[in-house]
């Protein structure tokens, strides 16, 4: 397990978490915290809970019927799960990409205007400065600048990824949370959201779960190995997968099971 002392300046702390779905425990005993303007990766076979874990920590799981979390997720020192905690604040503040490129049948523009005008943000001029500020941190800008007004759905899954990509930013959020956002693109899409998220850790805190091993050992700074429910090994990315604790962890990033 690493040693917390590595984790210098924590931005959201998962303490003793246990998750439910009705009778089947999802996740045992996580402990971890995470690290601002880092990119943490979380790895494992299919079904270990690194999805369920990223979920919790935007409260996303509520969203689904019976379910229960022991525990508490604190972000910024605040468990998100106390009774006074509005889960759509915690959402804006912990936004989310997820695994297939998913924008709203309506126009690039209005895809990255719809939560701001959700929350109240409504003048015109705002909102374009905020259009354009979110496609470029989501180096999508020079691509769609001109076809602003056209739909979404017209463009290639790449350009919709990094697209729902803004659509996340345009809330300004602290944490981004990605659940294998590259895992439906070619292989130049993946390079580009691959390099787009090497950038965005100078402002944001990303977590991103994948299957790709190649992919956490590229972009993340930490790396967190779930099997059946368990964090197994949780520690600097370069030791994970160079010199690991845990004979468990050697054994998947090898490729004897998984």
């Amino acid at each position: 397990m690493i040693n917390n002392g590595i984790i210098r300046n924590k931005i959201i702390e998962v303490r003793d978490v246990d998750f439910y779905y009705g009778a089947f425990k999802a996740l045992s005993g996580v402990t971890m915290d995470f690290e601002k303007n880092r990119v943490t990766a979380l790895i494992g076979p299919s079904g270990c809970g690194k999805s369920t874990l990223l979920r919790l920590l935007n409260r996303m799981n509520d969203l689904i019927d019976d379910t229960r979390i022991e525990g508490s997720v604190l972000f910024e020192g605040r468990n998100i799960y106390d009774p006074d905690m509005d889960p759509v604040e915690v959402r804006k503040r912990i936004g989310m990409v997820f695994q297939k490129p998913n924008p709203f049948p309506k126009s690039i523009f209005n895809n990255i205007i719809y939560g701001p005008k959700l929350v109240g943000v409504n003048g015109k001029d705002d909102l374009e400065v905020l259009v354009e500020q979110s496609l470029r941190q989501a180096v999508l800008w020079d691509e769609v600048k001109d076809i602003l007004g056209q739909s979404a759905m017209m463009l290639s899954g790449g350009q919709q990824q990094r697209l729902c990509i803004a659509r996340a930013l345009a809330m300004k959020p602290d944490v981004l949370l990605m659940d294998e956002p590259t895992s439906a693109l070619d292989p130049i899409s993946t390079a580009k959201i691959e390099e787009l998220i090497e950038e965005l850790k100078r402002n944001y805190t990303i977590i991103i779960v994948t299957h790709n091993m190649q992919q956490a050992a590229r972009i993340s700074d930490y790396t967190g190995f779930f099997y059946l429910g368990s964090l197994i090994e949780y520690n600097e990315t370069e030791k994970i997968f160079t010199k690991p604790d845990v004979k468990q962890t050697e054994d998947y990033i090898t490729g004897r099971f998984g």
